[in-house]
């Protein structure tokens, strides 16, 4: 008995052994039942396409015939202000890339293209997506990439379309620009940081010297967890520390403050620049503002009240204002796609400039989007 016993026991013993070694790697493997679902790292590709079409009457001023100078003409024109070709992916769940082309009318006096559309590169730049380390939606990018303040205002306005933002339409910020750059959500909706170093030259233009344009935008909600109401409630500040050669500042500051609701969105913001071409040069101090309302309907029709003042320099007193008003109707989608037709007036007033600037600019213009 006692041998049967050892016996049994001994084979007790080798079967609990090898249950446990053949366990043993399994139990460090991670299964779904576990609890944990592996990221997806399948390649993916997907190709979009945005367009700006527009007709633009110039009721004011009237304009000279180029083939019979005796004779003035009131200016109009149908014509694509802008048509992107986006291809975005990601070759990984934390690898992504974007590539755009812009084609653009080339508009250079000296250009054999001069009145063509010519195709250059709006965006191409590889990004590091940083989830599994922060917060949802930080990354990191390297390439030809949108600039902190002018791509984060456009989300919010929706009216690249009739034109851009007042920044970027007075020249001081371009909307991409070829750099390095860094983007953070902060935890619980308070808001995010995005922060670059960039050529300063923007996307169409090469590098000239070793002077770099240092951007930095950090955006607050202060109100992310009350009454859903006031969770679109944002103050953002925005800094562009560069220079066009040494002693040369090229510097612009911007404050804001934008409110999203689902009957309108809401912005207001303030620039001071300052230009000093050249070390020798006089410093030129900029300054201005943009305010604008988009109230909307359940329906699709949207109204776009927009007033942008501009004091050219410190120096003189030249100034700029620009009003624009206008009706739109947004096509029901489903998903990321946007097709709109906007009906609008763009009136702009010049105060102090020289001949041959006219006093006052007035458009009627009719734009359409398709973005997908």
């Amino acid at each position: 008995m006692s041998s049967t016993h050892s016996s049994n026991r001994l084979l007790v013993a080798a079967a609990t052994l090898a249950a446990v070694a053949w366990a043993a790697p399994a139990f460090g493997q991670v299964t779904p039942a576990a609890g944990y679902t592996p990221p997806d790292d399948t390649p993916k590709i997907s190709v979009g396409a945005t367009i700006f079409a527009d007709y633009t009457i110039q009721q004011t001023p009237k304009v000279t015939d180029p083939v019979n100078a005796a004779q003035t003409t009131t200016l109009n024109q149908f014509q694509i202000g802008r048509s992107y070709i986006n291809v975005t992916g990601n070759i990984s769940h934390s690898i992504a890339f974007r590539i755009t082309p812009d084609i653009a009318r080339e508009t250079g006096t000296g250009s054999s293209l001069n009145g063509s559309y010519t195709f250059r590169l709006k965006y191409a730049f590889a990004q590091w997506n940083l989830d599994d380390h922060m917060t949802k939606g930080s990354w990191a990018r390297f390439g030809i990439q949108q600039t902190p303040w002018v791509d984060f205002w456009e989300g919010i306005y929706r009216y690249r379309f009739q034109g851009t933002i007042f920044e970027d339409r007075e020249g001081f910020l371009s909307s991409s620009d070829a750099g390095a750059s860094f983007h953070y959500n902060l935890p619980q909706n308070w808001g995010d940081v995005h922060v670059g170093v960039y050529n300063g030259e923007n996307y169409n233009k090469p590098e000239v010297n070793a002077d770099k344009g240092w951007m930095v935008r950090g955006t607050i909600r202060p109100l992310p967890h009350g009454n859903p109401v006031w969770r679109g409630l944002r103050v953002t500040g925005f800094y562009d520390k560069d220079a066009f050669t040494n002693d040369a500042p090229r510097e612009r500051g911007i404050v804001a403050v934008s409110f999203e609701h689902p009957y309108f969105n809401f912005g207001a913001d303030y620039m001071a620049a300052t230009n000093q071409p050249t070390p020798v040069a006089t410093e030129v101090k900029p300054k201005g503002y943009s305010i604008w309302v988009t109230p909307r309907s359940k329906i699709g029709w949207e109204g776009l009240l927009r007033f942008d003042h501009l004091d050219v320099s410190n120096l003189n007193d030249q100034t700029k204002d620009r009003a624009i008003a206008g009706v739109a109707y947004w096509f029901p989608h489903q998903g990321n796609v946007a097709t709109a037709l906007l009906f609008d007036v763009d009136n702009t007033k010049f105060k102090n400039f020289a001949a041959p600037q006219a006093p006052t600019v007035r458009n009627i213009e009719v734009h359409a989007l398709v973005n997908f």
